[in-house]
């Protein structure tokens, strides 16, 4: 019995010390990224549906605000594959208030030229025509996006990097705006939740955000927004899932 209450005791001991040195690297980490522009930076967020902001890049978000970025987002579609559209978008307006993200500086688009949908393929030139009209009309800095794997590999998700790209290699994006492109991962890596950080530490090429413990909680509070979401592989991807905890970037 002494045995076992000494192992328990250490174990604690052992996780105490984890997460202590987690939240202490994590505050040190995010202070002030290579490459990533200051404070008081204009960066957009361009996802492709309501729940995308908090699901993947809520990491992202919570870093670049450390940073004091004014940040904005730009939603291609409101959700609307099983008809709940309406609702979803006031679930990402909840969820972007959360994170930090005034309603203001959201835009959500909403029509048939990019609908919810894993099987169709929106448009490169005509995502790419209204993501550069925003990037000119709010002095945009930063966009970030997903990268060419799209983290799920929705097809939704690779169109907005395919957009992205497009601009960057024309040299269509205004001087000075930079892009990050959110790293997709494998399997295994997408779902071991905070045991992915030695990953990251080695793979990462210029971006890591890795949030502490208070920033995880604040994350899945936003997630928790997207209550129409909420079904039980959800549940369990947010309990697992690193993008819920860490996001590394690579720069256009």
């Amino acid at each position: 019995m002494e045995a076992v209450g000494f192992l328990c005791l250490a174990a604690a001991i052992l996780a105490w010390g984890f997460l202590w040195v987690w939240d202490s690297w994590a505050r040190m980490k995010s202070l002030e990224p290579a490459g990533v522009p200051g404070d008081g930076s204009r960066t957009l967020l361009v996802i492709a549906h309501p729940d995308d902001e908090a699901m993947f890049f809520a990491p992202t978000v919570l870093g670049l605000s450390r940073l004091r970025h004014r940040l904005s987002l730009l939603c291609f579609s409101a959700g609307n594959y099983y008809n709940q559209g309406e609702v979803r978008k006031k679930e990402l307006l909840q969820s972007c208030d959360v994170l930090g993200i005034p309603s203001s500086s959201i835009m959500i688009i909403d029509n048939r030229d990019f609908p919810d949908d894993p099987d169709v393929q929106w448009d490169t030139e005509r995502v790419a025509s209204i993501l550069l009209q925003h990037v000119d009309a709010n002095g945009i800095n930063l966009v970030v996006t997903f990268d060419a794997g799209g983290v799920s590999g929705h097809c939704n998700h690779v169109a907005l990097y395919a957009a992205v790209r497009t601009l960057h290699s024309e040299g269509k994006l205004p001087k000075g705006c930079s892009v990050l492109t959110l790293q997709s991962v494998n399997v295994l890596r997408k779902y071991i939740s905070l045991l992915d950080l030695p990953f990251s530490l080695l793979h990462t090429r210029d971006v890591l955000f890795v949030l502490t413990s208070k920033e995880v909680a604040r994350a899945k509070r936003a997630m928790s927004c997207h209550r129409s979401q909420l079904l039980w592989f959800r549940r369990l991807y947010v309990l697992c899932s690193r993008y819920m905890r860490i996001n590394s970037l690579h720069f256009l």
